[in-house]
């Protein structure tokens, strides 16, 4: 779901996943799920295995319709008004695109931007500082966060048990009646490690079925030299944690990874991006501070603010010329996936209105 705000979120305390109840209820919300079509989970090839323990969670088509459902109903939500799509759109590879950070409940502002939803299978932290390790426990972080949904979860599961459309929905992709967070929290992630972004024309170039033009292939070069080992293919990032040389704020400091571990090596860092689909999903950096690529590459053009934890690729700066800065742009457009931003599986349900 949500990667938006992140300012403390840490590590997630345990929560007691006990089952209320069921009420009966006509309590329907209107967004219902489409026709179900078949659906698995299949690795592209050159991709690595997942690093999401699919065989304790194996998708199913009844189990990714129910996770859709719920991905874009604002029932998670305390006053029903921001669903986990609400600041993950589809078009713009399931980020907040054009928004520096994204505003959540009342129009609640945080402090970080909010990274796309893609290739979810392959991670193994979530957030910017990676507080959570677990994609069966990252929506809790988002549901719990007074800027962002700001509600329990023993509510959410509560208004989820007493609709009986949910109540259907839950009996069908579980095989038996049943309406619990451990439930809720497994169909969500099928619907996450679905997002699949792995059709782009870089990946057609690579298998033989493309062409890049002279600057594409320069770009690609560059990138290779330059990027490649922070941003590493197919997935084009390393999950890591570096500090790139992005200077504090002055007030409201974001100390990143530094307030999960409390270790002065992590100071100011955050977690490496994938950059497939980049040029989608402006703006960038963990607080949206560059507004375009051409912003970025001048960042790395010798724009490295130097504190003690700059990571150590950065110290003697890239010295980037405009002609490859142009290049390395025309080539991380290659990483867009068409495909992926207008799949129908992944699309709003009918009547859903997006935010802004």
């Amino acid at each position: 779901m949500r990667h938006r705000y992140r300012w403390g979120i840490g590590i997630v305390l345990p929560l007691l996943f006990l089952l209320i109840l069921t009420a009966c209820s006509k309590n329907n919300t209107e967004t219902k799920p489409e026709p179900a079509k078949n659906i698995s989970f299949v690795k592209p090839a050159g991709f690595p295995e997942p690093a999401y323990r699919l065989a304790d969670n194996p998708v199913t088509t009844d189990g990714f319709a129910l996770g859709k459902v719920l991905f874009y109903d604002g029932l998670l939500s305390r006053d029903g008004t921001i669903s986990c799509a609400s600041c993950h759109i589809q078009a713009n590879a399931f980020t907040h695109h054009g928004h520096d950070v994204s505003h959540g409940i009342d129009d609640r502002l945080g402090t970080r931007n909010s990274p796309p939803i893609q290739n979810m299978a392959w991670s193994t932290t979530f957030f910017w500082d990676g507080g959570v390790h677990d994609l069966d426990l990252q929506p809790i972080a988002p549901i719990e966060n007074p800027v962002e949904m700001d509600d329990k979860m023993n509510n959410v599961i509560g208004k989820l048990q007493r609709n009986t459309r949910y109540q259907q929905l839950f009996e069908k992709a579980f095989g038996s009646p049943g309406v619990n967070s451990t439930r809720m929290l497994k169909a969500l992630s099928q619907f996450m490690v679905m997002l699949v972004s792995a059709d782009s024309r870089y990946d057609r170039f690579m298998a033989g079925k493309e062409t890049f033009s002279e600057e594409e292939k320069k770009g690609l070069a560059l990138f290779e030299q330059r990027c490649a080992s922070c941003h590493q293919p197919p997935l084009f990032t390393d999950n890591s944690f570096r500090n790139n040389g992005v200077a504090p704020r002055p007030f409201g400091t974001d100390s990143g990874r530094y307030k999960i571990t409390l270790l002065d090596e992590d100071l100011y860092k955050f977690k490496v991006p994938s950059l497939r689909n980049v040029a989608l999903t402006a703006p960038y950096m963990h607080d949206g501070r560059f507004g375009s690529l051409e912003s970025v590459m001048n960042h790395y053009d010798n724009g490295f603010y130097a504190t003690a934890t700059l990571d150590p690729l950065f110290k003697n700066g890239f010295s980037l010329g405009d002609n490859d800065k142009k290049a390395l742009i025309a080539f991380l457009k290659t990483l867009s996936d068409k495909g992926f931003i207008t799949d129908e599986r992944f699309a709003p349900p009918p009547g859903f209105v997006q935010g802004d």
